[in-house]
């Protein structure tokens, strides 16, 4: 719920416990609202921290990485880690992980106030996080793959019910390619397929034109000569050109029928050619009028902080709860001024913000304002 003055309402986590998460065998912090300063060396495990609070929400963390990878090396391949949150609605108890491979169990469960969850997406009901890591300066010179899943990730912040749409899509997309690859000729188990997928598939592009309609809403409010440029952001697909020109069912009926048209080119090419997972995000510098992927590395920099932390300020009034933010390595390619500009709007949105650096030296600024803390190979305490 909102604050008195109009802000999203803040969550925190309060302490947080891993054991057997990458370089941690047992560790258990207490953290302050607000910023979060981690400073060590590097491979300390700052973004360990890191993922493991990203995992605190559907999907596989910031890093996307096997969760065979997450687990602890010497341990019994499987790893816990639990949150205790304070928010408006009051304390909860979050826990999610990964059983033993001896218990023969697979993947991951997660549990909500020590009851089980229905689903990951129930953690969505008590906190939103965002992140924004060094493997993201190539998104907008990286593959569209990249930029997709940048996307959904910023729609499943508003819409908790993206990701199972998209889950639904990939599994009916997979069963077609199956049947591609056959040779197969049944065509009522193609027509059968081929409307699951424009039906998920209208809803995943809608959901994201949606996500784009109210991101470049958020984008308009922000000062034209601020620090981090405006951007103008837009979808290339023709499905989601389709959601925006005709209603959703026209959409989606035109879709069904561009499937059916398309086996035989589909199935020369051993895969689906056409739906939202061939769409991009596409993003240009509007003060300089030019494409993001052919601005200066500085400049794509900027962009992107920019448009993170309006989508953050777009999930927290969305959803009444401002969002946790996690920013690896946030500092070390900003100017002084930027870096002022950045903790100053972190402060506005009155969340709790974790931020990674070698050098504690350049979020000096923010001392007695945030919680510093030393990450050193496995442990972790309070700056001295």
């Amino acid at each position: 719920m909102p604050t008195d003055d109009g802000r999203a309402g803040q969550v925190h986590i309060s302490r947080l416990t891993l054991t057997n998460f990458r370089n941690y065998a047992a560790l258990s912090v207490d953290l302050a609202p607000g910023g979060v300063v981690l400073t060590g060396d590097n491979g300390a495990g700052k973004t360990n921290l890191l993922e493991a609070v990203s995992l605190l929400t559907p999907g596989r963390g910031l890093r996307r990485a096997p969760y065979a990878e997450v687990a602890r090396e010497g341990g019994d391949g499987g790893f816990a880690l639990h949150a205790r949150l304070d928010g408006p609605a009051g304390p909860a108890d979050i826990g999610t992980g990964v059983a033993g491979a001896e218990t023969g169990e697979t993947g991951r469960r997660v549990r909500i106030n020590g009851a089980p969850a229905r689903s990951a997406e129930d953690m969505l009901e008590w906190l939103r996080v965002v992140w924004l890591t060094p493997a993201m300066d190539a998104l907008f010179t990286g593959p569209a793959g990249d930029r997709r899943r940048f996307l959904d990730r910023m729609v499943l912040a508003i819409d908790a019910g993206h990701g199972q749409r998209a889950l639904d899509y990939e599994k009916a997309m997979r069963g077609r390619n199956r049947l591609l690859a056959e040779s197969s000729r049944d065509g009522a188990w193609f027509d059968a397929i081929e409307t699951q997928m424009a039906e998920t598939g209208t809803a995943i592009a809608a959901a994201r034109a949606e996500l784009v309609r109210l991101l470049a809403a958020m984008i308009e409010r922000l000062p034209g000569d601020g620090p981090f440029p405006q951007a103008d952001i837009g979808l290339a697909g023709e499905l989601e050109a389709a959601v925006g020109a005709m209603p959703a069912v026209d959409a989606e009926e035109r879709f069904r029928r561009a499937l059916a048209a398309g086996r035989e080119r589909d199935r020369a090419a051993g895969r689906t050619l056409e739906g939202p997972h061939r769409s991009d995000l596409v993003v240009r510098h509007r003060p300089k009028g030019m494409p993001a992927e052919l601005c200066s590395t500085g400049e794509q920099k900027a962009l992107l902080v920019g448009l993170v932390l309006s989508h953050a300020r777009l999930t927290g009034e969305m959803s009444g709860l401002a969002p946790i933010l996690l920013l690896d390595e946030i500092a070390a390619h900003l100017d002084a001024g930027r870096r002022a500009a950045l903790f100053s709007i972190l402060e506005e949105l009155n969340c709790q913000a974790f931020m990674t650096g070698t050098d504690a030296a350049l979020f000096s600024s923010l001392a007695g304002r945030a919680q510093f803390l030393t990450v050193d190979h496995g442990t972790v305490r309070q700056a001295d």
